[in-house]
């Protein structure tokens, strides 16, 4: 009776973690959409749009944070050396995440950098899990992450160099180097008994991220200075508030409650809407490897999405 009654709480803590993550691959779905139609209003930079995000993320998050009710801490307070070390790492982790994914969306289209950008996050993200968290992948894990790697073959090798161009590829690469990382800290913390909360975690982290993108956003320039000023600050105030104030909190706290690769996997949802935003919004290609590549993820999420609620 007390195994059976250890075990019954992890699996509706596993389904709340899948739902937030739902909700936030729904609502990441839009930021590369976001970020095209900011480049076609005016001359403002990747730098820059991922500075503004980050700040007013921050801006938000501290408002919400002077209102709600105070509530006391449930887990004991980390060691401020291994406190400090997590949130800088977030923090630089998001930086290089959301700036380099700007940058691939400029690059090479929003499909195709955000496929690129989230497909290889689950594999960089199930190495990291095993070698630094010790988790292993199980069948379902397993085949998410071969439907990754397929995804990731027919997009790349399916598509011409007019829809995925090197610099594009690299800047994707980066990015989800810079995912992985967050990912797997995110985890970290969410296993410790003194881990962080979920909402301070994104605070600091949007705080840190900014502090990192002032110096590039300003020699990049932190205002366009062709037209489109109103615009421009309208659909970056939406991707603060939707996209980075709402979203990051439900992340962090879906990956505390999932493991690392299953978080990683479940974002393939964001490069699938992405994809048909791109299409139906932005008049982007749609090419036969896209479709195919998007349908491989998105069976890659089903795959896993069940065999996480089983657990």
């Amino acid at each position: 009776m007390s195994a059976l009654t250890a075990v019954r709480p992890a699996v509706p803590a596993a389904r709340r973690g899948l739902g937030y993550l739902t909700v936030t691959g729904l609502a990441w779905g839009t930021t590369g959409a976001a970020a095209e139609l900011v480049y076609r209003a005016g001359d403002l930079g990747p730098s820059a749009v991922s500075f503004w995000r980050h700040l007013g993320g921050l801006v938000l998050l501290l408002a919400f944070a002077a209102i709600r009710p105070r509530r006391p801490r449930v887990r004991p307070a980390a060691p401020l050396r291994r406190r400090a070390a997590l949130l800088t790492g977030v923090g630089t982790g998001m930086a290089v995440f959301q700036t380099a994914y700007f940058a691939a969306v400029e690059a090479t289209g929003v499909a195709a950098a955000t496929l690129l950008t989230l497909g290889s996050g689950p594999i960089l993200t199930a190495i990291g899990s095993r070698v630094l968290l010790g988790e292993r992948l199980g069948r379902g894990g397993a085949l998410a992450v071969a439907g990754a790697v397929t995804g990731l073959g027919v997009l790349v090798l399916g598509n011409g160099g007019g829809v995925v161009t090197p610099a594009g590829v690299a800047l994707s690469l980066l990015s989800a180097a810079g995912y992985a990382a967050v990912t797997l800290l995110g985890r970290a913390t969410g296993r410790r008994s003194d881990g962080e909360d979920p909402f301070t975690l994104t605070m600091w982290s949007f705080g840190i991220g900014a502090a990192l993108l002032l110096v590039p956003a300003w020699f990049e320039g932190l205002t366009p200075t062709t037209g489109g000023t109103a615009l421009t600050f309208v659909i970056v105030g939406y991707l603060a508030a939707f996209t980075t104030a709402l979203a990051y909190p439900l992340y962090f706290a879906g990956a505390a409650r999932v493991r690392a690769t299953t978080a990683s996997v479940m974002m393939l949802i964001e490069p699938v809407t992405a994809a048909f935003l791109a299409v139906a919004v932005l008049r982007e290609p749609l090419t036969p490897a896209t479709v195919a590549g998007a349908v491989v993820l998105l069976g890659s999420i089903t795959a896993l999405a069940l065999a996480e609620s089983r657990r």
